[in-house]
Formats: C-alpha cells, structure tokens, sequence
C-alpha cells in the first residue's frame, strides 16, 4: 500500500503526554481536518473508545469503536480472515493492519486505529508488554508499530498503549 510508515514522524503534539489531553488533541485535529476516527481494540479493551468519546465538544469526531478481545470476534466483526490469525497470531503486525483495516471498512470513519497485545500475565509462548499498533486512513497512509513494553501489568501495558496510539493517531493526521 502507498504511503506505509513504520517509524517516527516530525510532527509533534504538546508536552503534556495525557492520555486525556492527548485524545483531546486528537479529536481537535480530526474536527480541524473534517476526519472521522475509528478504533479496534483487543488488548486495551475499549479503553481508547471510552477516552476519545469522554472529550466534550470534539467528541462527535469519534465515529465508533470496535472491542475484539476473541480471535472469533476479530473475524466476525472485522472480517479479518481465520487462517491469517491461526498463521501469524492474534498479536501480529499482519493482524494489527487487518484489525485496522477492517475498522475503516466497517465504520466509514476516514481514520482507524487498531491495538493487539499481551497486557499481561502472558502465557508460554508470548512476551508479556508486547503490542501492535496500527493505522489506516482512507487517503491510503498505513502506519505500524510494535512496542515491547516489558512486564508492567495489566493496566501498565494497557496506559502506554493508549498513549502510543494517540501519539501516532496524532501524527498520521499531519
């Protein structure tokens, strides 16, 4: 697809790294540039849905959220193919850009972002604090990012995934 980026952009937002002024933000550049945002979340839950519509007099930019936490529902609601997460994982980079891919289908926002991790405890096999961030936008731009947040609990891989995605969700909408 034109346009991917997988690292840094230059764009910056303000020094107060909130997640709540951060969603603000968000939604304030989104109302500027007339996009409507989506999201699909697995690992935070429904946490970044619950942020961005919590904005009063930007929040109408928020178009909906989608909460897979079951490779099931990721197929069901997102359309993401079975054998995509059966061959690379529910917690994959090729599931985080079809997570978002599939948002952007299913809401009609001009904007989805898509997060998939172990929050933690992992199982086995899987790295506790691991997370794949992604991005579509209908203009074509797709951005991904994996984190390796480390063992910081539950809520601790969860906050600075939310925080992540807002960052990038920021800076995708230069």
């Amino acid at each position: 697809m034109s346009g991917y980026r997988d690292g840094a952009s230059n764009s910056k937002c303000s020094a107060d790294t909130s997640a709540e002024s951060l969603a603000r933000e968000v939604l304030e550049r989104a109302e500027r540039a007339g996009k409507l945002v989506a999201t699909a979340e697995s690992c935070t839950g429904g946490l970044l849905a619950t942020l961005l519509t919590d904005v009063p007099g930007v929040s109408h930019r928020f178009e909906c959220g989608f909460v897979v936490y079951s490779d099931a529902s990721k197929v069901r609601l997102l359309g993401i193919c079975g054998e995509l997460i059966e061959h690379h994982g529910a917690v994959s980079k090729a599931v985080a850009i079809e997570m978002a891919r599939g948002a952007l289908t299913r809401s009609g926002a001009d904007i989805a972002l898509s997060v998939t991790g172990f929050a933690g405890p992992a199982g086995p096999d899987d790295e506790e604090g691991l997370v794949h961030i992604a991005i579509v936008m209908s203009g074509g731009l797709l951005e991904h990012r994996e984190y390796h947040f480390g063992p910081l609990g539950r809520d601790g891989v969860r906050d600075r995934a939310m925080i992540e995605g807002l960052i990038m969700l920021f800076k995708a909408m230069d």
